[in-house]
Order: C-alpha cells, then sequence, then structure tokens
C-alpha cells in the first residue's frame, strides 16, 4: 500500500512538506558561476580551455586551468600596444610619427630574412602600402583592430620584445612571453614562441580596466583601440547586443582565444578565454560565446 502525504500523522505531514519545498527550492535555484563553467568544461574533454575572470568592482574572480600555458598567438599584441604606448608617455615615440612600411624582418633564431604574405593576413591591404610612411598609431589600431601581422611587426621593432616582457613583470604578468614578432616559421618551428596564460592576460586587461596601464590617459586610449576589434564572435557574441566589449583576439592552427574586459553596466569584469585543440576556429568561437554568455547570466542570478 502506497502511504500519501493525506494518511500521514501531522508530524510526518509537515516534514513531508518542508522536504518537498526543499526540493523544489534547490530544482529551481540557479546554477553558480563554477557550477556553469564545469558544466560546459565538461562537455569538451578532448580540448583544453583556461578560464579567468574578474569582477572589477568587488575584486571577486573565477579561473579554470589558468595557470596553463598556450600558444599567445595574436593576444600578444596587446603588450605590444603596452610597449609602445610606454615608449610614448617616456617621450622616446610620438603616437603621429610616421614608420616607414617594410616586409623583411629577422629571425629571433639565426637573424636571417622572412617576409610575411597578404594572403595569411587578416588585413591584406596594408600590404599596398609597403615602402610608404604609415603614422605609428595608425599601425598600431590595425595591429589591435584588424590583427595586423604587418603591422605588428613593424611596431615591435621600434621597442623590442625584452622591453614588452619588462613592462609585463611590472604589472605583474610574470608567465606571459613576448619573444618576437608573428610568422618568424624558423624560430616557431625550433620552439621559440610568445606564450601566455589565462591568468596573465586577464591581469593586463583589469591593469587596463582600473586606468593603471600606464596613466589612466593611456589606459583609456588603448581601452579606446581595443573597443574598435573588428572580429567579434568569441566573447562579444555571447551578450547582450550594445554591451560595449574592449577585447583582443587570436588564433592559430587549434588555437582560438579571446581576452576581454566587458562593460556590463552593472560594473565592469574581465574575462579570457583561452582554448586549444579545437580542429575549427569556429568552433571554439560558439564554446567562447558559451562561457561568455554564462558568465554574463551568472552575474544576473546574484
Amino acid at each position: 500500500m502506497r502511504l500519501t502525504i493525506r494518511r500521514m500523522t501531522p508530524k510526518l505531514r509537515a516534514l513531508a512538506l518542508l522536504a518537498a519545498l526543499f526540493l523544489a527550492s534547490c530544482a529551481s535555484a540557479p546554477l553558480t558561476l563554477d557550477q556553469r563553467l564545469d558544466r560546459i568544461l565538461a562537455q569538451h574533454p578532448a580540448q583544453t580551455i583556461a578560464i579567468s575572470y574578474q569582477d572589477l568592482r568587488s575584486g571577486v574572480a573565477v579561473h579554470r586551468n589558468e595557470n596553463t600555458v598556450f600558444h599567445a598567438a595574436s593576444t600578444m599584441k596587446v603588450p605590444v600596444m603596452l610597449g609602445i604606448f610606454d615608449a610614448v608617455s617616456r617621450g622616446e615615440l610620438r603616437l603621429e610619427q610616421p614608420v616607414r612600411l617594410r616586409n623583411e624582418f629577422a629571425s629571433i633564431l639565426d637573424g636571417s630574412t622572412y617576409s610575411l604574405e597578404a594572403r595569411e593576413d587578416s588585413d591584406p591591404a596594408l600590404y599596398d602600402l609597403v615602402g610608404q610612411e604609415i603614422a605609428l598609431q595608425e599601425l598600431v589600431r590595425r595591429m589591435i583592430v584588424r590583427s595586423s601581422n604587418l603591422a605588428t611587426n613593424n611596431v615591435i621593432e621600434l621597442i623590442g620584445a625584452k622591453r614588452v616582457m619588462a613592462l609585463m613583470h611590472e604589472i605583474g604578468a610574470n608567465d606571459i612571453q613576448v619573444l618576437r614578432g608573428v610568422e618568424d616559421d624558423k624560430a616557431y618551428h625550433a620552439g621559440m614562441n610568445n606564450t601566455t596564460t589565462s591568468h596573465d592576460l586577464l591581469r593586463i586587461f583589469c591593469t587596463l580596466g582600473e586606468g593603471k596601464a600606464l596613466s589612466p590617459e593611456a589606459s583609456k586610449a588603448m581601452t579606446g583601440i581595443l573597443l574598435a576589434q573588428e572580429f567579434n564572435d568569441g566573447i562579444p557574441a555571447g551578450l547582450p547586443k550594445g554591451i560595449p566589449v574592449a577585447h583582443k583576439t587570436g588564433s592559430i592552427t587549434a588555437i582560438a582565444h579571446d581576452a576581454a574586459l566587458v562593460f556590463d553596466p552593472s560594473g565592469t569584469y574581465g574575462l579570457v578565454i583561452l582554448t586549444r585543440g579545437f580542429a575549427k576556429s569556429e568552433d571554439a568561437e560558439k564554446v567562447m560565446a558559451e562561457i561568455s554568455r554564462a558568465v554574463w547570466e551568472a552575474r544576473r542570478s546574484l
């Protein structure tokens, strides 16, 4: 015979009702950010995904695989931008100064020369201007918003990778490695690569968001460049339309990243997502958008 609530004693009936209410409240309780992220990561066991999140106002942070080292791909262009603004702040460079655009660079492995190919660059139009003078600020802009490899190699040679590294250490990004420009194949095959962790990229973006990257004015100027990013299929794709996102993507074979400041009306936060192992960059971007959406929704439920 089934025992129903109606046939229970008043005491048992009260306990049963309390238990039912408790279970119902548990079932309807929104998932925490930790739970949301763990669910997403569990769906991709064959890939490596690192996530670093921090609310700039409260300092609350959530990390997954934050110290795992990844090829930095084009996210290394953000430290290079900081290096340029550092030189400008010291009076060594001027953003408006002309730079003669060239397409011949020295490998850090053996000093041999190499050139970049327009068909492998996300900003092929810039190659039509080789030999001409371009304002430094325009090269920095294209390095970020169009992820121009040609602009990057011209820009980094003005300051050198060692200076970029010293600046990263000053802001507490101690594990990131910026060794060279891009498409230095000899160095790549020798394992001399730019690398990063989600923890270090988050440190960089939070420093920008806090106005502490060199100065409040420099931080605002660099954030403005990042806000003009033209590739928005990662973190921005998981957010409601119209939410400002200052970010930088990066991708090579089986690598896809996005690092951002998200200007949520309830408070700015930093979010970095690094991925390795997705055969198609579009698949990685979908996961990054899903993670971005999970962070946004978790913040709404607080």
